[in-house]
């Protein structure tokens, strides 16, 4: 039986089992409106003291036999059918209820629209129409229903604005009636105020009262209203969505359980939970990884329907969505609300959040009398085939049967099939946007099953980072799951201990602790993340130490790379004692490098995943081509899957499309590539200094090749970035961090004249159609990179230090800007804008300005002295002085085309249009700071009440000078603004 999804009254009242006669006198009070609501005719008589006592009692009977009929449903969708249309019934019998409990000066059985007075209505037909606008409303039933991601208080606040529009028709029905018009103005202002303020008010305590006596009767109510969450400790942490299987077994003990092909995927299903939760080849000797069963938890979540112009890709669009801890309890909701089998759920995540297992236990966990469960990964079905061939790929490979999916769902028997589609994410990744309409496609399959009868469910994993790429149908549903919070580490960490306690003892090792583990909390925070940690650990307590001083970010990146590489080569190489310490570090060192240029891969694309086609090409162009060979009639292994195969903290994604498998690659954390980057950076930099020219006192250029090749594609200007740099520079000996910036600096001015492009083939592109970067604007990024590694090494430097060939070190400041500027996209120049700060100052050479690497939050920068920028000398007592190209900077401002110089424009207009020449003019004040006219008269105009009376009489003064070197128009706008202030 198919859920249809908006059930008139009449369909409601015939599916819970009313009397057909009584459905037909209650049609005949509504003027037809039932009839005309299901096809048929009538006659427009509206009879509402007939239609109240028709609703009250077909309403309340139907309430009170719901139970009868839900114990004798066959399957979960008829089921989920008769709730739909219980809940449909209540919201009409609530409105009526109310009509009952509010007493109205005029009396019900008055409000009729007879044959008589329609014929009287002939010539206003709009009258007329306003009886039949009322019933229409009554037999459509269009109104708000309880939906898993919805606060019951939002339900009922849009309830009670439908009820205020029922009440309204309902008051434009009676206005229409000569009864009344009878009526004294008294009364009719009376029943207005009744109609419309009491009546909806009444009408959603009705509902409320109905709603509560139905989840008496079907949990399901309770579902849909997120109470389960009322019950629950606000701390409590649950494992292995153990609850869905509580709540919704007792629904499926009347449904025939599936057989066959289907009881065969159940099987298979409940089959994960004993298995562990990761590889336990991952992890040292004798650890042991404990299985979905002991130690999955259930992970917070925040839950929104998709709707706007902004969608669930950006942070901003979940800020204000709370936080929920039910989700055994929502997940009950949506698998027996009949709105989910519309639309798939889609579940968001960051990589490592936990999709791909959620998929996994939730399958395990739905009651096989109730649902089939049918797990699709997507990285495993051919991408080229429709959806239903993907899901009969994924049943075969799960139970080894070919069946077709009709044949599926029979043997499903009164169960609903669940689709779990996990992964679509690598669908996008490997594809591109040949599968943007996924989401679409899952609809319209819902759609088509819906309408034969066999309903299904879906839900449908990604990572949030493509969840931009995506066309979202109407209605759907975004579940982002959230990071542990700290009661769920701890948990966490108590089941890990307790599954290891044999295994520490033997080797001496001490449990983990959150002491240790809460400085690292942001990684922690991802369970997969968080069982890295754990492997990590259980290597010598690393994270345990007690002699040490704690570790630092980076030092903590390093370790852990370090480690795992170490281990992944002992693993695949000789026996660990057979290879020298020197050795083996040089090899995991060749690892952690290989593993850094899959990390510039990310970076210099400016994007969190890269094809194994684009690393291929990119590890060929930088390392040469790959030397692996065939073996027997395995195909070679690319460069890209040699330099990942290792490694499970790199997520590699792939489908299949043409029989060919396309993978791609992510960290399963963006700070892994971050770290990583910043490495391989201060790595091939450092090196430099091993550079030495071939005569004594001879000058040669420095081979910087490799270090422009990787470093003028993205800067490195992020504040996670630099801060992993500051903290490896901090461990470089002080008189070498001193060469090494000197040595920088002579590669800035060397790289100034660079004309060649060393490692041509190297070409990471955002997109293969993007253009490559232009020549300059690499010289520009390049250039960039320098200094700011240059500022860590050697923070604060002054410009002349950096440029030490220009005589005019404010311009050479400004004019690299510049460069640097136009080299940038608009997010990467504020990341490095707000990265330094200047101060300028004088020396006894003239102008000088110092930079530093910023750190703390964002200040106000310190005031512009005219007589620095004009070259003037410190506390210039001389003249005032002025230039006439105001009009000149109003159209640069203009040329430059950028966001950010128009938005100063568009600020700045008034002040070029009216007081041009002000902007310009500019008035000393002797030992003091020069200012611009326009500059001391906003000062006056906006701020004046918050300058010392001497600094406010001091500023008028200067602004009162400046007058006199005004046009005349000019000067008697300000004088008119000055006694306005």
């Amino acid at each position: 039986m198919g859920v249809r999804r908006l059930l008139s009254f009449s369909d409601a009242l015939a599916l819970l089992g009313s009397d057909p006669p009584a459905v037909a006198a209650l049609d005949r009070a509504l003027g037809g409106a039932l009839s005309i609501a299901t096809g048929g005719v009538g006659d427009g008589l509206v009879q509402i003291a007939d239609a109240r006592g028709s609703v009250l009692t077909l309403g309340r009977g139907a309430v009170r036999s719901i139970g009868r009929h839900l114990g004798r449903a066959d399957g979960r969708a008829e089921r989920t059918e008769l709730l739909h249309a219980a809940h449909t019934v209540i919201v009409v019998l609530a409105w009526f209820q109310a009509l009952e409990e509010r007493h109205l000066p005029v009396r019900l059985e008055a409000l009729e629209l007879t044959r008589r007075e329609q014929l009287a209505l002939a010539g206003a037909p709009q009258v007329g129409e306003r009886g039949a606008a009322f019933a229409r409303s009554l037999a459509a039933t269009d109104a708000p229903s309880p939906a898993p991601h919805r606060p019951f208080e939002s339900v009922t606040d849009q309830l009670q604005r439908w009820y205020e529009g029922l009440s309204v028709r309902f008051l434009d029905f009676a206005e229409g009636l000569r009864v009344w018009s009878m009526q004294t103005e008294t009364v009719r202002g009376e029943a207005r105020r009744v109609i419309c303020t009491e009546l909806p008010r009444e009408a959603v305590r009705q509902y409320e009262s109905l709603y509560a006596q139905l989840a008496e009767e079907a949990p399901e109510f309770g579902f849909w209203t997120t109470q389960i969450e009322h019950r629950a400790t606000r701390t409590e942490v649950r494992r292995s969505l153990g609850g869905v299987t509580g709540l919704l077994a007792d629904l499926a003990r009347t449904v025939r359980p599936p057989v066959n092909v289907a009881a065969a995927l159940a099987r298979s299903s409940e089959a994960v939970l004993s298995r562990p939760v990761l590889d336990a080849s991952s992890g040292p000797e004798g650890i042991r990884v404990p299985t979905l069963r002991e130690m999955y938890l259930d992970p917070d979540f925040r839950v929104r329907e998709v709707a706007g112009p902004s969608g669930p890709a950006t942070e901003s669009w979940w800020e204000e969505v709370p936080v929920r801890r039910d989700l055994t309890g929502y997940l009950a909701g949506v698998l027996t609300s009949a709105g989910s089998a519309d639309v798939p759920l889609l579940v968001l995540g960051q990589p490592g959040a936990g999709k791909s297992l959620l998929t996994r236990v939730l399958a395990a966990r739905l009651p096989s009398a109730g649902f089939v469960p049918v797990r699709v990964p997507l990285r495993d079905v051919r991408a080229e085939d429709d959806l239903q061939s993907q899901i009969e790929q994924a049943v075969r490979t799960a139970t080894g049967e070919r069946v077709s999916w009709p044949e599926l769902v029979r043997s499903a028997g009164g169960a609903v099939p669940v689709l779990l589609l996990d992964g679509f994410d690598e669908l996008l990744q490997t594809t591109g946007v040949h599968h943007s309409d996924f989401l679409t496609r899952v609809a319209r399959l819902q759609q088509r099953e819906a309408e034969q009868g066999r309903p299904i469910h879906a839900l449908v994993t990604s990572r949030i980072a493509v969840a931009d790429r995506v066309r979202y149908p109407e209605g759907l549903v975004a579940l982002r799951l959230e990071p542990f919070r700290p009661e769920q580490i701890r948990r966490w960490l108590v089941l890990w201990n307790e599954a290891n306690t044999d295994c520490f003892a033997a080797r001496g090792l001490r449990p983990l602790t959150w002491q240790a583990v809460q400085r690292h909390q942001t990684l922690a925070a991802q369970p997969l993340l968080l069982t890295m940690l754990a492997l990590y650990d259980a290597t010598e307590n690393a994270l345990c130490r007690d002699s040490d001083a704690p570790l630092d970010e980076a030092e903590l990146y390093e370790e852990l790379l370090a480690s795992f590489a170490r281990r992944e080569i002992d693993k695949t190489g000789p026996a660990p004692a057979a290879v020298p310490e020197d050795e083996a570090r040089a090899r995991a060192e060749r690892e952690l490098q290989r593993l850094s240029l899959v990390a510039f891969a990310l970076h210099n694309r400016r994007r969190q995943w890269v094809s194994a086609a684009e690393l291929d090409e990119d590890l060929t162009a930088i390392l040469g081509r790959a030397s692996a060979a065939a073996s027997g009639f395995r195909t070679p292994l690319g460069a890209a899957e040699v330099a990942l195969g290792r490694f499970f903290f790199v997520q590699r994604a792939q489908s299949v499309q043409d029989g060919r498998v396309l993978a791609t690659y992510e960290f399963l954390h963006a700070t892994f590539g971050e770290y990583l980057v910043v490495r391989l950076a201060l790595h091939m930099l450092t090196s430099l200094l091993m550079h030495r020219p071939s005569l004594s006192g001879a000058e040669s250029s420095v081979d910087d090749d490799l270090a422009y090749t990787l470093l003028s594609h993205a800067p490195l200007s992020s504040r996670q970035m630099l801060r992993f740099a500051g903290s490896i520079v901090r461990r470089i000996p002080a008189a070498e961090r001193n060469r090494l910036a000197r040595l920088l600096i002579g590669v800035l001015e060397q790289h100034g004249h660079r004309t060649h492009e060393p490692h041509r083939a190297y070409r990471p592109t955002r997109f293969p159609t993007s253009p490559r970067l232009r020549t300059s604007a690499r010289h520009g990024i390049y250039g960039a990179n320098l200094v700011l590694v240059i500022l860590l090494l050697k923070s604060p430097v002054t410009v002349g230090e950096l440029f030490p060939s220009w005589n005019d070190h404010a311009s050479a400041w400004h004019r690299h800007v510049l460069l640097w500027r136009s080299a940038f996209d608009e997010e990467q120049w504020t990341d490095f804008a707000l990265s330094l700060s200047a101060r300028r100052f004088w020396t006894e050479e003239g102008r000088e300005l110092e930079i530093t690497l910023r750190t703390g939050g964002l200040d106000r920068p310190d005031p512009v002295d005219m007589n620095w920028l004009y070259r003037y000398p410190r506390g210039n007592d001389g003249p005032d002085w002025s230039r006439t190209y105001w009009d000149e900077l109003w159209h640069k401002l203009d040329m430059s085309g950028g966001t950010n110089d128009a938005v100063v424009r568009h600020a700045m207009d008034p002040v070029f249009a009216w007081l041009g020449p002000a902007i310009t003019t500019f008035l000393t004040s002797p030992g003091g700071p020069a200012t611009s006219l326009a500059h001391d008269l906003l000062e006056l105009l906006l701020g004046a009440a918050d300058l010392p009376p001497d600094d406010e009489e001091a500023v008028r003064a200067r602004v009162l000078r400046g007058l006199e070197s005004l046009p005349l128009e000019v000067r008697e706008r300000i004088r008119r603004l000055l006694q306005h202030e």
